[in-house]
């Protein structure tokens, strides 16, 4: 084999000739992530209860402490609803999202995400108290013995967020999911790449398949019901970070778009696949911002100091005149939509203010204990949930109260936990006051919470669309809501024997593929990075993120796109997907890889074509139709659903109505 180059230097395990392991569970949980971790929870607790033969199986790409959005820490919960109600709950998200989202189930996480809350502070994560005034941290209020779940106050740092020390919060809230599995009910370094429909039930799961990310191993798996919680797409556009910062970006970039793919593959109707996410975060490091403006009460500013949500108040008019823009609750698309004028018109740069927060917060007194304990904490927001960002502030000599720092919208990502809702449709809660087009039939005129539209499949957190502002604890709990769903399906479904179409042989050399293009072809070429007859992994992505960014709305256009350019990438992504099968893997971490960029691919062609569909820029500041600039409002106040014919290999898009809830 010829010598490969530095930069192309192998990762993982040599390929080799796989071992098929067949196995079939009850329940199958694919994914590591919070939902996941919920579910796992809560359905074994609900396999004790009901019938403790049914067997269960989490699968996890990575291993389970450091998996997810979260892997890295946090330095607080989003959401906590606390002396809120879910009916403001539904309310922020309703006003964030442009007035389309599904209010059942956002409704269905804030009557729950409490109960997750006091669960991760029993298990030891760290939760910040006030008392008598002031704020004690985790470790602080848990030396005091004091407590969230035993009614003390949290410390907000917005309406819905709460303060913690979290550089451990999926360490603690894993070690639960895997107390409550135990040893033998989950399995780490397996990466699902394909789920596996019936064939004697249409439209029915029957299992999954993928392989082994440490050994040279295939898994066949059929199962009565099964859960996909892989996150969501992260490179699907070309980030502002380049040479050796590529693989920096604000969410993990792990997240691959396997849960949108492979549900959609199978004949998942998939909702808002439209919808991203941009956010604005200091610039390269991509440190979060939350904290600075909600705990530290910053201000974001254009180059002559002024804020620029003051300066362009008059852009929110039309979206005020909507009921879009609410006092001083503005979307956070618009946030950016203002932020942007400020880049066209030559007033950027745009920084964060931080010396004047700082400053006002100490009120100007730069010593004593107080100063201290305030510039710990605005570290400590960094080494909590993006180190990077940290050691960019050393790298550049910054100081945060001596002056601020350049803050930027970010390229778009795709997810529904976040400040997104694209994703998957399911169905509500079986409760009269849903809509009945909310809800889904099984096929045994059952309703099941959070299923999609393929029998025995569910969902949750990043998976579920139209249902954003999750977060990490709503995931959580939406994780939870599933798990007791799916041993109700199960429990329900007793006598099924799934049956798959294709052979394990099949499968196998359909998932190992890449390795066997590249060692027949390998010869052709004495770089092995460079051949006609195959295309690595990372050259794939190449294409993709500079097709997407330059036709699909990214940071190149200003986030622009139109119909005559979503059809030139149509094209582009046309002969990539015919170059797909001719992606190549020389060792199992350029495996992960091929597959990780299918996924991709599926996922950002969708969303693609879910702009194409809607003729208006319903979220400006995330994305732009240039030949539909305006809202409209007559033809567009719906969600966007697509379907994929697993038959036909056919996607059609069309709309669905949207039913308001919770009044204004």
């Amino acid at each position: 084999m010829p010598q490969i180059p530095a930069k192309e230097t192998l990762k993982g395990l040599p390929l080799a000739e796989p071992e098929i392991i067949e196995k079939h569970y009850d329940i199958l949980i694919v994914g590591g992530g919070m939902g996941s971790c919920g579910a796992a929870f809560e359905a074994a607790r609900w396999i004790e209860k009901k019938d403790d033969s049914i067997s269960l199986m989490l699968l996890d790409k990575a291993a389970l402490e450091r998996s997810g959005a979260v892997a890295q820490g946090l330095s607080a919960i989003n959401t906590y609803c606390g002396e809120n109600e879910p009916d403001d709950y539904v309310r922020m998200v309703r006003t964030d999202l442009m007035g389309l989202v599904r209010e059942d189930l956002i409704f269905d996480v804030g009557r729950h995400v409490d109960d997750s809350v006091h669960l991760f502070e029993e298990w030891g994560l760290p939760v910040w108290v006030k008392k008598d005034g002031k704020n004690l941290d985790g470790a602080k209020a848990k030396a005091a013995g004091l407590a969230i779940r035993k009614g003390d106050a949290p410390v907000r740092s917005g309406r819905w967020q709460i303060m913690i020390n979290g550089e451990s919060y999926k360490c603690i809230v894993a070690e639960a999911a895997k107390n409550a599995l135990g040893e033998d009910r989950y399995m780490e370094r397996v990466f699902i790449v394909k789920l596996l429909l019936d064939t004697n039930q249409p439209n029915r799961i029957a299992g999954a398949v993928g392989f082994s990310t440490r050994e040279n191993k295939v898994y066949v798996f059929t199962c009565n019901s099964c859960l996909v919680a892989c996150g969501g797409a992260v490179n699907v556009y070309r980030p502002r970070s380049t040479g050796e910062g590529m693989g920096r970006a604000w969410y993990p970039v792990w997240n691959s778009g396997s849960t949108y793919t492979m549900v959609a593959q199978v004949g998942g109707e998939m909702t808002m696949m439209e919808n991203r996410f941009v956010p604005a975060r200091f610039k390269d490091g991509y440190g979060p911002v939350g904290a600075w403006f909600l705990l530290f009460k910053a201000k974001a500013t254009n180059y002559k100091g002024e804020d620029y949500c003051v300066t362009n108040r008059a852009m929110l008019k039309p979206y005020e005149d909507r009921g879009y823009a609410k006092g001083n609750i503005i979307p956070t698309c618009l946030r950016n939509h203002m932020m942007l004028r400020e880049m066209r018109e030559g007033r950027g740069p745009i920084y964060m203010d931080t010396k004047s927060a700082l400053m006002e917060t100490v009120n100007g007194d730069l010593s004593g204990a107080e100063w201290k304990h305030l510039e710990s904490e605005a570290w400590e927001d960094f080494l909590d949930m993006c180190v990077g960002q940290a050691n960019l502030w050393a790298a550049q000599n910054c100081a945060p109260e001596e002056r601020g720092s350049e803050i930027m919208p970010t390229e778009p990502y795709l997810l529904g936990s976040h400040s997104g809702c694209c994703g998957i449709w399911v169905s509500g809660p079986d409760e009269a006051w849903v809509p009945e087009d909310y809800k889904i039939k099984a096929d045994n005129g059952k309703v099941y919470n959070r299923m999609t539209s393929v029998n025995g499949l569910f969902t949750c957190a990043d998976g579920v669309g139209a249902s954003g502002h999750k977060f990490s604890s709503g995931s959580h709990a939406e994780g939870r809501i599933v798990g007791k769903q799916l041993v109700r399906w199960t429990v329900d479904h007793k006598d099924f024997k799934p049956s798959i179409g294709q052979s394990a042989e099949e499968l196998k050399n359909e998932i190992y593929g890449p390795w066997y293009t590249y060692e027949k072809f390998k010869s052709a070429s004495t770089a092995p990075d460079i051949n006609p007859n195959y295309i690595t992994p990372r050259n794939f992505m190449m294409r993709l993120i500079k097709c997407t960014d330059e036709y699909g709305g990214g940071v190149g256009t200003y986030y622009t796109t139109s119909r005559a350019l979503l059809d030139t990438g149509f094209w582009l992504l046309g002969m990539l997907e015919e170059d797909s099968e001719k992606l190549c893997a020389r060792d199992l971490h350029e495996l992960m890889r091929a597959w990780e960029q299918f996924h991709r691919l599926w996922t950002v062609r969708l969303h693609m074509r879910h702009i194409a569909f809607r003729e208006e820029s319903r979220y400006p500041g995330f994305y732009y139709r240039g030949d539909f600039m305006g809202l409209d409002d007559s033809k567009w106040k719906c969600f966007v659903n697509s379907k994929h014919d697993p038959a036909t290999n056919q996607t059609t898009v069309f709309k669905k109505p949207y039913y308001q809830i919770i009044p204004d």
